[in-house]
């Protein structure tokens, strides 16, 4: 894996330990309050594979950080970020490309629809998964720039949608004005993403050491 793709998944999953009192903050609000801590739980098992991961090509550690997800994050994150990082695994292109990712994302999209049941506009994380996709299908220019403020903007606007899949639909319209911690968690991990791809050269070199 090359140098840059290790300094991708540091940030990406350090992002969600620095952010694991706001996520858990979310998740208390509409769900069973330990999203925060499963998702740093997560993270901090594979970056305990770090060196194990530097030895594989991106599609391989992407399905090796799949399943390090289903087996060390608890409740239904698990299996929903695992699947989603088994799919991209499976579906991107070598070496990746937007067109690709795209179409990995909408391969991911498919399968985390099946497994949760879940449609678009429910309140998850595919909220931000689809226009993120959306946009990498129409391409253009300073997309990397537009994809990180789309998750962003994609994960605030959860706060709008009524919740119908998991256990925020139980409170009904109390879960409105909430926004929905898979999917602040889903943007975390593009934004990270996004930023490292936008970072020089030199400051991606000298975060690794960090």
């Amino acid at each position: 894996m090359k140098p840059n793709t290790s300094i991708l998944i540091r940030r990406a999953t350090q992002t969600l330990i620095d952010h694991v009192e706001e996520l858990t903050a979310l998740d208390q609000a509409i769900g069973d309050g330990d999203h925060g801590l499963n998702m740093r739980r997560g993270a901090l098992a594979i970056q305990g594979k770090l060196d194990e991961l530097a030895g594989q090509t991106l599609n391989e550690a992407l399905r090796t950080m799949g399943m390090t997800c289903m087996s060390t994050i608890g409740g239904s994150s698990g299996p929903v970020f695992g699947t989603l990082l088994v799919t991209l695994g499976k579906q991107l292109p070598d070496p990746p490309n937007a067109a690709g990712l795209a179409h990995a994302l909408d391969a991911a999209i498919q399968a985390l629809t099946r497994l949760g049941k879940a449609q678009v506009g429910q309140k998850t994380l595919l909220d931000v998964l689809d226009p993120v996709q959306r946009l990498l299908t129409s391409g253009g220019e300073g997309l990397v720039k537009r994809v990180r403020t789309c998750a962003f903007d994609a994960a605030d606007a959860t706060a709008a949608l009524d919740a119908t899949r998991g256990r925020a639909s139980f409170l009904g319209d109390r879960a409105l004005g909430h926004v929905d911690p898979g999917s602040r968690s889903t943007a975390l991990i593009i934004g990270a993403i996004c930023e490292s791809l936008d970072a020089p050269a030199s400051a991606q070199t000298s975060s690794l050491s960090v």
